[in-house]
């Protein structure tokens, strides 16, 4: 199954993973303006458009204004419904902080039905796993306990690592972390966890100092 790619109002950011034949494309109402500054025709629009123009082509979908998902979660639930396993969110961050957060518990959404879900900010990516993630040397990672303590946790490839550990949801064990070369495998054990990890290059080395 190809990947799904949803693009929202939030801030514009160079892309990291991006589009290939075969992916679908979506943009979350202010998404479009995302999407034009790239280049990119979406596949659906999906929106209430209360802070965009509605669009007059293309394969839409008009939700209305009141109601109980975002224009993200909706995307998101579409994606699920229609197979979609590999979810990469932009334009999820920025602006207001209540938003950013929502779509960070859109990641455990996703983890929760058996998908996996990207989001980018500037300087970071984050996902939620419930099972294994492995990434490659990246510099700067945090791991963070969503929803009380996850047991049995383990971090192997980092500088700091841990074996069948527990990270709680109260206290930050797992913050600002780093690779040391090798490929850094993280274990959720009973638990779900959010995992950031920072951007190569510059934005890496910019957060190194913390």
């Amino acid at each position: 199954m190809s990947r799904v790619f949803i693009f929202g109002a939030g801030e514009t950011i160079p892309l990291r993973a991006v589009p290939e034949a075969g992916d679908f494309v979506i943009a979350a109402d202010g998404g479009m303006k995302f999407l034009d500054s790239l280049g990119i025709k979406p596949d659906l629009i999906i929106g209430d458009f209360d802070s965009s123009k509605e669009p007059t082509d293309g394969e839409i979908i008009k939700l209305p204004v009141e109601k109980d998902d975002t224009d993200s979660v909706f995307a998101v639930r579409y994606s699920l419904e229609h197979g979609y396993k590999e979810v990469h969110i932009y334009g999820g961050t920025g602006g207001r902080l209540d938003h950013t957060i929502a779509n960070i518990q859109i990641l455990s959404y996703i983890a929760e039905h058996g998908a996996i879900g990207y989001l980018y900010s500037p300087e970071m990516v984050m996902t939620v796993i419930k099972g294994d993630l492995t990434i490659e040397p990246i510099g700067i990672f945090s791991v963070f306990s969503l929803g009380g303590t996850s047991h049995g946790v383990s971090i192997k490839g980092g500088f700091y690592e841990m074996q069948d550990g527990e990270i709680s949801s109260s206290f930050p064990i797992g913050v600002s972390n780093h690779s040391v070369g090798r490929p850094v495998t993280i274990k959720a054990g009973d638990g779900i966890l959010l995992v950031m990890w920072a951007d190569h290059g510059e934005s890496a080395e910019r957060f190194a100092e913390y």
